[in-house]
């Protein structure tokens, strides 16, 4: 069984979460850690509950994403996973730095790209991935189908979805996405956004206002 934690990080309330199961083992999806105390926080979780983390995946590579993406690589020496198409969003990490107004260093990772149509596994718990651009150009969501929940990144919120006045963005690419790839899912599927509140796919398509 499938366990998740969420932590709230940096300036942008972003949701970094763990995944881990009764074997311990775990993936760190979109460290978003930026200060001693977030880092502290998730690193005595993964401690306190004795995990093994086997992968970090990233939904996107927007910089509130990503702040703790290199103490996280340093720490676990496991593979980043995402989408080729957000090289390039990582690779301007340090001028979105700053346009912020603080100092960010480039990252050096081991990246292996996931492709739409793949899956990742964990103990024989597979994961759909979904390429839904449209925020970011390789927004990716990955997607339990056993247990019916997904990691949305900032692709779909609690009654909102991503913006797209940033880099690439393009709105009707997200609101194509959303609802040939999510909104044909089943209806109880849990989403775990990158900001705010877990939701469901059927509460989105009856009341998400972006879809009326």
């Amino acid at each position: 069984m499938l366990q998740i934690q969420g932590f709230v990080c940096n300036f942008a309330s972003e949701n970094t979460y763990i995944l881990y199961n009764e074997n311990k083992n775990a993936w760190l999806i979109d460290p978003g850690n930026m200060n001693e105390q977030e880092t502290k926080a998730i690193d005595n979780f993964i401690k306190e509950k004795e995990l093994k983390i086997q992968k970090i995946l990233l939904t996107h590579a927007h910089i509130d994403h990503v702040l703790g993406l290199q103490w996280a690589f340093d720490t676990f020496k496991v593979p980043v996973n995402m989408h080729q198409e957000d090289q390039e969003v990582l690779d301007m990490l340090q001028a979105s730095g700053m346009r912020f107004g603080f100092p960010v260093d480039p990252v050096k990772v081991d990246i292996e790209y996931v492709n739409e149509g793949e899956e990742l596994e964990l103990d024989g718990e597979k994961f759909k991935i979904y390429h839904v651009p449209g925020h970011s150009p390789g927004s990716v969501v990955y997607h339990n189908e056993n247990q019916k929940f997904m990691i949305s990144g900032d692709v779909l919120f609690e009654g909102s979805i991503g913006r797209t006045d940033l880099y690439k963005g393009n709105y009707e690419q997200l609101i194509d996405g959303i609802k040939t790839k999510l909104f044909v899912l089943d209806p109880e599927t849990q989403v775990f956004s990158g900001h705010g509140n877990p939701t469901s796919i059927g509460f989105e398509k009856q009341y998400n206002p972006f879809f009326k």
